[in-house]
């Protein structure tokens, strides 16, 4: 006998479904504003001669369910049948206690007949044999388009690589860019067009820079606010800060390490993982050894680490920065860096008033800010974001773009009052087999250009103008440099 019942399984699915009776979905599920995920979901939706399944994946609160309620509400508007459209929160007790099968039956012979539904499957993980799912959906039903979410992005990569291949397509959703943080919150930024973007700072007379920058200069307040709360759309329109930090605290991070992970992966004690996670939060921004983390930690093996790390990670709470070979420099031992994925989770969970007066602490957001967005920005890119390690006195470049065949871009964060750069820095020394190379600095007065003593030059940007023009340069769908 079925634990849930057909009849209990539609009226779940009639409360989440408003839209079949009224035609419209309320505005309170699909705000005003769309962050980029949304135009690259629907124009994989929407690509009728490669079909394709489309899933988006990122943490809890970052907005996934909100680019469906989104997208469900554009085909609407062209037009769709209300009752053609069915969203299916596989994070809902009830339908936890069913299957995939019973639930589409029931929406099939209630609502809609036809197999050429939209299916907007929400946390689909949740659902048992979900991937098997998607495939025998995708083939057998031709007319019926998928979109689906999930918070687990290495169970979702691993299911796309088996049984998706060639069937759906992956789509990352971060916490929010600056940029977007900006438009969210309504920072009024006059146009500055398709092709302002970091690089081409290299390019520009001084007077064209500093023109720029006066344009970017009302960004300077929200900054700071932005590496405290700003990641998550609901709390970056908050009006209580530490009301936020705490939503974030229970919301994003304690239901994640005590419920979502220990499900997903059997894990019987969220202690380690908890334990773990608070360590990495510490060391954000470092480069990490297994081994050292289960000595410190004591009672925890070297696998439980690496395994636990790489959970937190398929929950995007985390970030693995691997090393890059550069002028025929071998790696010599791979340890990753760890960044948490979002400045906004590290505090929250630190607990710590004193960050934005505390330079290494400050200096440790403004890297894994940037990391973020660099990683977020050539995900689709076809490129490699990691960091090197090496050169004449074993220095670090903090964050390189690796793109096969192509010259790397190199990054360093100086985020303090001076930002020297010592002609024997990695970022000097490598500088000339870069296609580009940026030094992140702090004061919005420090930018411009610093020459290399082999006649390269780097490029100097401030932090917030940096990360917005990234974000301008997404905006415009650029693609292949920053």
């Amino acid at each position: 006998m079925a634990i849930a019942s057909k009849s209990q399984i539609l009226k779940v699915l009639k409360a989440f479904n408003p839209w079949w009776a009224t035609g419209t979905v309320h505005p309170s599920f699909t705000k005003t504003y769309r962050r980029f995920a949304y135009y690259e979901a629907m124009k994989r939706l929407d690509q009728t001669d490669l079909r394709r399944t489309v899933v988006l994946t990122g943490t809890r609160r970052v907005g996934k369910t909100t680019i469906q309620y989104q997208m469900i509400e554009t085909l609407l508007k062209r037009g769709v049948n209300p009752q053609r459209i069915a969203f299916i929160s596989m994070d809902h007790p009830m339908l936890k206690l069913s299957s995939l099968n019973d639930i589409l039956e029931c929406y099939h012979e209630n609502i809609w007949p036809n197999q050429d539904a939209f299916y907007f499957f929400d946390e689909i993980q949740y659902a048992s044999d979900w991937d098997k799912w998607l495939k025998t959906l995708y083939d057998m039903q031709p007319d019926t388009r998928i979109v689906a979410t999930g918070s687990a992005s290495p169970a979702l990569m691993k299911g796309s690589t088996e049984s998706g291949a060639g069937r759906w397509s992956v789509i990352p959703v971060p916490t929010l860019s600056f940029f977007e943080y900006c438009a969210l919150i309504g920072v009024e930024v006059p146009e500055l067009g398709p092709d302002i973007r970091p690089t081409a700072f290299s390019r520009m007379a001084h007077t064209e820079r500093t023109e720029v920058m006066l344009k970017l200069e009302p960004l300077q307040n929200h900054f700071n606010r932005y590496l405290q709360v700003g990641g998550f759309p609901e709390l970056a329109l908050a009006s209580n800060d530490l009301m936020a930090q705490q939503i974030m605290r229970e919301d994003v991070v304690d239901k994640v390490l005590k419920r979502d992970l220990p499900a997903l992966y059997n894990i019987r004690s969220a202690t380690e993982l908890e334990r773990i996670f608070l360590y990495l939060c510490n060391v954000s921004s470092e480069i990490v050894s297994f081994t050292a983390i289960a000595k410190e930690l004591g009672g925890v093996t070297r696998p439980t680490v690496e395994n636990y790390v790489n959970y937190l990670e398929s929950a995007n709470l985390i970030y693995q920065s691997w090393p890059v070979e550069m002028g025929g420099r071998k790696v010599l031992k791979a340890q990753p860096k760890i960044y948490i994925a979002d400045a906004a989770i590290r505090n929250a969970v630190l607990m710590d008033d004193d960050v934005l007066t505390n330079p290494i602490e400050l200096g440790k957001m403004v890297e894994t800010a940037v990391y973020k967005h660099v990683a977020a920005f050539y995900y689709q890119r076809a490129a490699r974001v990691g960091y090197y390690r090496g050169g004449k006195k074993g220095r670090e470049i903090d964050v390189v773009v690796d793109y096969p065949n192509v010259r790397n871009i190199l990054i360093e964060v100086k985020y303090r009052e001076q930002a020297p750069i010592p002609d024997d820095s990695a970022i000097c020394e490598l500088c000339g087999e870069a296609s580009a190379a940026i030094v992140v600095t702090k004061r919005p007065d420090d930018y411009g250009t610093h020459h290399a003593p082999n006649g390269r030059e780097l490029i100097r940007i401030p932090a917030f103008a940096f990360l917005y023009l990234l974000g301008n340069a997404e905006r415009y769908g650029y693609r292949g440099t920053t």
